[in-house]
């Protein structure tokens, strides 16, 4: 099955992978990289961005779930390296959001 006939929340999970933050930096320094609060699924943030939903995004938004991604954030990524970055592209936004995994 060709992967643009599967539903948009499908595509968006198979576009989902663990990055570092060397790869995550050029779109960092772009102004590109948006985070996603841990509590929030990744998949439905990307959907929503992919789809335009403006209604919940802000709603995200205000209560500070998803926004782009701080200086001070960064320095601490760039300070750790951490291992737990998640990522979806929805162009051109990069969504990132660290998991706690056990």
């Amino acid at each position: 099955m060709e992967e643009e006939l599967l539903p948009l929340h499908t595509r968006m999970n198979l576009e989902t992978a663990r990055i570092a933050w060397p790869e995550l930096e050029r779109h960092f320094a772009g102004g590109r990289v948006i985070l996603v609060a841990p509590e929030l699924d990744l998949v439905d943030v990307a959907t929503c961005m992919a789809k335009d939903d403006s209604k919940q995004l802000k709603s995200w938004m205000d209560a500070q779930q998803v926004g782009q991604l701080s200086d001070e954030k960064a320095t601490c990524w760039v300070n750790e390296q951490p291992e737990n970055l998640w990522a979806v592209v929805v162009a051109p936004w990069v969504l990132v959001q660290e998991r706690n995994e056990a």
